[in-house]
């Protein structure tokens, strides 16, 4: 039993005392209900505050509430004991074959476990990242990157057709400045005042020259390193993305839509439409009238079309292509821009909030050693998505910037991250993920039917290589690890002792038992993959005593070893 199944069982519970009688609730009985794992096991499998949330509403005290739902409760099917806590916390035990019912539904629902039908049928456009090619992705575009990927999966294993879209701004002014900026650098001259800086500069300005030795004497040199510079720096972001575990299905040019025409055709859409004027010799779009704080211009007086004309087109673009809701993503800096976008949204004749939504992404702070790491494209001290893969990893990096909600600021410290300590929070993730790994390896390659068969070494362990964390390892870890790679097996005794083989007894020794003959538990291994603790009360640049590696640390070094063989 699920939490989520015993929270549909407790409003089961109050909707049949509310239609019994014996419960009135004015607003009506909950959708649902929060079900936690209390953190004591003495406390039952889960816990509620249910009584205590609605006791008010239905006109009684939350321990008598408490004792009304317990009863019927107890009764329900999985349920084994409900036991009421201080003014009205429910405790709830389930019988040992709910809890195991589970897994049997995991394994019977094989890939399809978790799905649901919230968005069957429906066509959507997820729009993320969409950082200029002007530099490497910075670690707010790779916020999105983690989060925009994961949102994507949810949203097609709710039943909708995904289509995951670059907006690839190849227009404007930024795309000037970038371009004399590797003139510049080609020439050996400093960059423009308002252009960008950075090794990665010189170093995409060398390989245009290297591609093209005419550049700099071409009819239009700035024109050659526009287009080759620019083609070279997206490049280098599909490969950064991809090897972050991140792809797009459409790479789409902002340039096309004011080659192709889009702009005046969506202006002219939104003038059948009525919301187009003209005035002071410009072109604007009646945006008030539907939220915004004001009218906006669309074509400047000059006949330029203004910042929001390349967005009219898009979005008519987009709905033209099939999608039912487009969703997309923004950086902090774009807040003040939703009002506009979804006024443009209803003057198509659209609805806000449902054929387009938008989430706004606040800032991530990078520390280390306590300080904040600067980032800023222009001063060329940009910290990059390759940065922070390099750090601590993909499988650290994705998770650290997709656990927290995208309105909030984060601050990550990436030597916490890199850790291989408890207090990394993906230290659990990974310990779990190799357990259950190393559990359908001991099955004996016999996976339940409609369940994915790993091989033995297969996917987890190449996993495991690939994500660890980054870092040089403590001595400690060194001294057991060295001996898996120089013996090429796993030490099961101290240097000089012979292994033991099967069926043979333990030899005696100080590793039996500590002072009172207690026998010493060696202590778990605290990272797969990269790195293990070796024993209890042992600091970290400490080795174990003779060099023994514990049995879960032999695991891991089989796992090293698996891994260094592929």
């Amino acid at each position: 039993m699920t939490p989520e199944q015993l929270s549909t069982t407790i409003v089961d519970v109050l909707q049949t005392l509310t239609d019994e009688g014996l419960l009135t609730l004015p607003d009506g009985v909950p959708a649902n209900v929060t079900v936690e794992r209390p953190r004591s096991k003495e406390h039952g499998d889960y816990a509620t505050n249910v009584a205590l949330q609605l006791a008010k509403r239905a006109g009684t005290n939350p321990r008598a509430l408490a004792e009304l739902v317990s009863e019927r409760l107890l009764a329900s099917e999985g349920v084994t004991a409900v036991d009421i806590a201080g003014p009205g916390f429910l405790n709830i035990t389930v019988a040992a074959d709910a809890q195991g019912k589970v897994a049997a539904d995991i394994v019977a629902a094989g890939s399809t476990y978790g799905a649901n039908d919230s968005f069957d049928g429906e066509r959507i456009n997820l729009e993320f990242v969409s950082a200029n090619p002007t530099g490497p992705i910075h670690i707010g575009g790779v916020r999105w990157a983690a989060v925009g990927d994961a949102l994507g999966r949810i949203f097609e294993k709710s039943g909708a057709e995904v289509t995951r879209e670059y907006y690839f701004n190849d227009h404007g002014s930024q795309i000037d400045r970038f371009s004399s900026s590797l003139l510049a650098s080609a020439k050996g001259e400093p960059a423009p005042e308002d252009g960008y800086g950075g090794q990665y500069i010189h170093d995409i300005a060398a390989a245009v020259l290297e591609q093209r030795p005419d550049a700099l004497e071409s009819e239009d040199p700035q024109e050659v390193f526009r287009a080759v510079g620019v083609d070279m720096m997206f490049s280098e972001i599909k490969k950064s993305l991809h090897d972050f575990g991140v792809d797009f299905d459409v790479f789409f040019h902002e340039d096309q839509l004011h080659r192709s025409g889009a702009v005046q055709r969506a202006v002219e859409r939104l003038r059948e439409l009525g919301n187009i004027y003209e005035q002071d010799g410009a072109t604007w779009l009646s945006t008030e009238k539907f939220g915004d704080d004001k009218d906006r211009v669309v074509i400047k007086s000059d006949g330029n079309g203004a910042y929001l004309s390349g967005d009219l087109a898009y979005y008519l673009d987009k709905r033209e292509r099939g999608f039912d809701r487009c969703l997309i993503m923004l950086g902090a800096d774009h807040h003040g821009y939703v009002g506009r976008m979804m006024a443009m949204c209803a003057a198509f004749g659209d609805t806000p909030g449902t054929n387009l939504e938008i989430l706004i992404g606040q800032m991530v702070n990078l520390l280390r050693d306590g300080q904040p790491m600067r980032m800023s494209k222009r001063a060329g001290t940009v910290v990059t998505i390759d940065d922070l893969v390099e750090a601590i990893g993909v499988d650290a990096g994705r998770y650290a910037l997709a656990r927290y909600s995208s309105d909030v600021n984060i601050d990550l410290d990436l030597e916490l991250w890199a850790r291989a300590t408890n207090d990394n929070p993906v230290f659990y993730v990974q310990y779990a993920h190799a357990r259950t790994c190393r559990m359908v390896e001991n099955a004996g390659g016999r996976p339940a039917p409609g369940a994915r068969r790993v091989p033995p070494g297969g996917d987890c362990r190449r996993r495991a290589a690939r994500t660890a964390p980054r870092g040089p390892l403590p001595r400690g870890h060194r001294v057991g690890l060295q001996q898996v790679v120089r013996h090429q097996g796993v030490p099961d005794a101290a240097p000089g002792r012979r292994a033991r083989g099967p069926g043979q007894p333990r030899a005696p020794g100080p590793h039996r038992g500590g002072p009172h003959g207690a026998r010493q538990r060696p202590r778990p291994a605290r990272r797969l993959g990269a790195r293990a603790h070796v024993t209890r009360g042992r600091s970290d640049d400490e080795p174990h005593p003779r060099g023994r590696l514990g049995p879960r640390v032999r695991r891991a070094a089989r796992t090293l070893l698996a891994a260094r063989a592929r």
